[in-house]
């Protein structure tokens, strides 16, 4: 058996003990303090898990024009898997402590890189240590190397700032950003030196996926959400640097609604060049 959107603890646990354990992401980040993520997988983890970095691992290098989280090369990134133990088929599940903030990037990306078989684990490491699973710290074990090689995406594809402003004008598609309402409406934050959004876009906060207890919403919820956002126009995800957006993009996978493109850039990189358009306010 194989999860493609989410798993359990409970399915998580019993995979754990199975002929081929999962290979098991940590992706927990903070974007204000990038070494606390690590610092706090050392401290404690689900046992044989392999830390993810969002900026060494899950991110290629800024440049100043594409944004502070631009997707890695493929083959990096296909190469770090292998490093982790990856085989082809191989079950990954990736979780972090912050309502799979971070871990549907990783989801993201594997599906980007062809692999299948991923999923993010439901309520993340709250949801582990709230059963009474146990952690462990400190480094684990070396890794044989993988087989893993990358294949033909299983996500609909990125658009770049060009695509996006070309559709403001057309409204061919409809451009949800993932950042949290105060952001979107252009109140002053640390993260963005340009407060405000793309014109046009609609604000669908991530965390809005989620219910109090941290567990993703029943895909029938999250499904009549986004289609009264999209009101039948496909979907262009963005959000801060193109992490949280992919939080929609498994939203939308979950609720039978794939095809989303994302905009890797974000508003990040739109920003910097002061020719393209800023709108303020609510959606």
């Amino acid at each position: 058996m194989s999860w493609t959107t989410l798993i359990s603890v409970a399915d998580l646990s019993a995979a754990m003990h199975g002929a081929q354990p999962p290979l098991v992401l940590d992706c927990g980040f903070e974007l204000g303090d990038p070494d606390r993520g690590r610092a706090d997988y050392l401290a404690g983890h689900i046992p044989g898990a392999r830390y993810a970095h969002l900026d060494r691992d899950l991110s290629g290098r800024p440049d100043g024009t594409n944004g502070r989280h631009p997707l890695p090369d493929r083959d990096a990134l296909a190469a770090w898997l292998r490093a982790q133990g990856l085989h082809a088929g191989q079950q990954v599940v990736a979780y972090d402590a912050s309502g799979g903030a971070f871990a549907a990037r990783a989801w993201w990306l594997l599906r980007w890189l062809g692999h299948a078989e991923v999923a993010v684990l439901d309520g993340g490491r709250q949801a582990w240590v709230a059963i009474k699973h146990s952690l462990e710290g400190g480094e684990p074990t070396a890794a044989l190397a993988g087989d893993f090689a990358p294949g033909a995406p299983l996500v609909a594809g990125t658009v770049d700032a060009g695509q996006v402003q070309a559709n403001i004008a057309s409204a061919a598609a409809r451009v949800l950003d993932a950042r949290d309402p105060a952001r979107f409406r252009g109140d002053p934050n640390p993260l963005d030196p340009v407060a405000g959004h793309i014109p046009g876009a609609r604000n669908r906060f991530f965390r809005d996926n989620l219910d109090e207890a941290g567990q993703w919403r029943p895909a029938d919820d999250l499904r009549a959400d986004f289609l009264a956002l999209l009101g039948g126009a496909p979907a262009i995800l963005q959000c801060g640097s193109g992490v949280t957006a992919c939080h929609n993009a498994l939203a939308m996978e979950i609720a039978g609604l794939p095809g989303a493109m994302l905009y890797p850039g974000s508003w990040s990189e739109w920003i910097v060049d002061p020719a393209r358009p800023v709108a303020r306010g609510a959606d």
